[in-house]
């Protein structure tokens, strides 16, 4: 196990934050000296990465979150959802598609993550709508600087912009041109939709009323209609078409987020809390359950036995998902000890290049690889002028001294995933292309259920308390990217920042959530401070191993507290220059 970091692990009592970008980081932290508890401090830090953060997420697209008040079980904050009641497979088959574009408004489930935030200032936080919202009105009206991944998304999409994106043109590129990295970008526009939400919230003459207020301007009044309405109008999808969304009034009033339970699996005395099969969370569960027979020397991630292990295990695992979930499916038969040994028995020395889902009557998808999608006529082999987006997402960490614990990953609603809506700053996400357009399918478009997430934050729990939040962005990659992190949390001893600075690796043995749903059969991604030996051992394997650049795969960070002592922690990632951690 690597005892290298790239900076300390921060400890303290106060309280610490860690995300996927320091300006929600250090507004998370402000907010824990102003008195704020770990949610007012999620809600801030997560209204703030819509700002920081909008090529990766934003308040038209989705959150899933895990939440733990101190002394109370861990909650699934579900902000993911449903498909529009005229989103069904037999509209989007009459227009000619044979899947659901990456990009464009038939794309867009009800947009979930800033009703999902409302709900949990309103019942786990204690401060007002106006407190957590002026951090990123500030932000939206002085500008944030755009970094280098920001600025070539930017140049990629400007034809998009300029050709058939008019209003994303002039929100994102008032100069003419797209925005260089080291620029500053403002959103007043964005800011401007804030301050009326706040304006609303001075109706109500309790703090549930004002809350009340702002969740009825976003789902009943004009911002329901300035989305709805901008949707309706054809315009330029990823498949090169132009479409009408059909996201409705009556999709935003029938839609509330809502508090689940999570799904919880035991290794190695570690209780490990993920969300349920209507996302991707159990397939880190399983994995561990297959993997939960291993001696503890064959589970090092960094030793080339360690990653075979875990990408095979992976392999079983998300065959399964693609066999089994979807909304209403149920997570326990998959996780059960005699079931995973036998998938176990699967794993051998060499690398698997088949689909090997188990159980009675699995679904198998189409498997198209990036040359069959090519040859289809599908989709960009890389990005996606189309403005088609691949696992682009966010994550934040928050815990304070009572021992509230918050993990949340936002996500969706990606500037060049639709139009941006006149009027308001922000567009709709675009989660629905994570649905099939066959009805055998588990995780098949159904107007009114929710599309199988990605989305999959975490929390590990000791003895009944929640010891350790932990998440990532990165799409189909961030239980795998995650996972190797817990097993050198559990199984190797690391501490939080070394088990974020080893190298990462994943496997692409599994369709993509992401239009237009390709995999690799076979194939590894590792970061090549893996070492030599290890990489060629892995070849040696069978494995189809593509070298990916030192500090390159996910970005993540992770939060925990010592019960016995009240101490804290807080480590974050260096990978992509912009996750820091805080805390005291």
């Amino acid at each position: 196990m690597s005892r290298f970091t790239t900076r300390p692990t921060l400890r303290g009592r106060m309280g610490m934050a860690a995300s996927t970008h320091w300006l929600a980081t250090g507004t998370a932290q402000s907010v824990l000296e102003r008195g704020g508890n770990a949610f007012d401090a999620a809600v801030a830090g997560c209204l703030v990465l819509h700002v920081a953060e909008p090529h990766l997420n934003g308040p038209g697209g989705d959150l899933v979150g895990l939440v733990a008040p101190r002394g109370r079980d861990p909650r699934v904050l579900a902000g993911q959802g449903p498909a529009p009641a005229g989103a069904s497979i037999a509209h989007l088959r009459s227009l000619g598609l044979t899947s659901v574009p990456g990009a464009g408004g038939l794309a867009a489930a009800v947009p979930g993550a800033f009703p999902a935030l409302l709900m949990l200032l309103r019942d786990l936080g204690t401060w007002e709508f106006a407190d957590v919202a002026r951090y990123a009105i500030d932000y939206a009206r002085t500008g944030v600087r755009v970094d280098e991944r920001w600025a070539d998304i930017m140049r990629t999409v400007e034809p998009l912009f300029r050709e058939h994106w008019p209003a994303s043109y002039a929100l994102w590129m008032p100069a003419g041109r797209a925005p260089r990295a080291g620029e500053t970008v403002t959103n007043p526009v964005w800011a401007a939709t804030l301050e009326r939400l706040v304006k609303e919230s001075r109706r109500g003459r309790s703090r549930d009323d004002r809350l009340a207020a702002v969740l009825a301007a976003w789902r009943e009044g004009f911002v329901a209609r300035a989305v709805t309405a901008a949707l309706a109008r054809p315009h330029r999808h990823a498949d090169g078409g132009d479409h009408a969304g059909v996201l409705a009034m009556a999709d935003f009033l029938g839609f509330r987020p809502a508090w689940e339970r999570p799904v919880t699996y035991r290794f190695r005395g570690a209780d490990v809390v993920k969300p349920p099969a209507w996302g991707s969370g159990p397939v880190l569960l399983q994995t561990l359950a297959i993997l939960s027979g291993f001696p503890d020397a064959e589970l090092d991630p960094s030793s080339a036995s360690g990653v075979h292990a875990i990408a095979e295990a992976f392999k079983l695992a998300f065959a399964d998902r693609e066999g089994y979930y979807g909304e209403g499916a149920d997570a326990g038969p998959l996780l059960g000890a005699a079931y995973n040994r036998e998938r176990a028995a699967l794993i051998g020395e060499r690398a698997a290049g088949t689909w090997r889902p188990g159980g009675g009557n699995p679904y198998v998808p189409e498997l198209l690889t990036p040359d069959g999608a090519e040859r289809a006529g599908v989709g960009e082999p890389t990005v996606r002028a189309s403005g088609e987006t691949r696992g682009d997402t966010c994550h934040l960490d928050v815990v304070d001294e009572q021992g509230n614990i918050a993990s949340i990953t936002p996500s969706g609603g990606w500037l060049q995933s639709s139009p941006a809506v006149p009027d308001l700053g922000f567009c709709a996400g675009t989660r629905l292309q994570m649905t099939w357009l066959d009805e055998r399918s588990p995780a098949a478009l159904r107007p009114g259920r929710r599309p199988r997430t990605t989305l999959s934050p975490t929390l590990v729990m000791r003895d009944g308390e929640v010891v350790e939040a932990l998440g990532t962005p990165g799409g189909d990659q961030q239980d795998q990217w995650q996972l190797p992190y817990l097993l050198r949390r559990i199984v190797g001893g690391s501490d939080p920042q070394e088990a974020v600075d080893a190298p990462a690796f994943h496997t692409t043995h599994v369709p993509s959530s992401f239009w237009p749903r390709t995999w690799t059969p076979g194939g590894l991604v590792v970061e090549d401070r893996l070492g030599d030996d290890v990489i060629a051992e892995l070849r040696r394997r069978g494995h189809a191993v593509t070298v990916s650049g030192p500090w390159s795969l996910g970005r993540l960070s992770s939060v925990g507290r010592d019960p016995a002592t009240g101490e804290l922690t807080a480590a974050a990632n260096p990978r992509g220059g912009l996750g820091y951690a805080a805390g005291r």
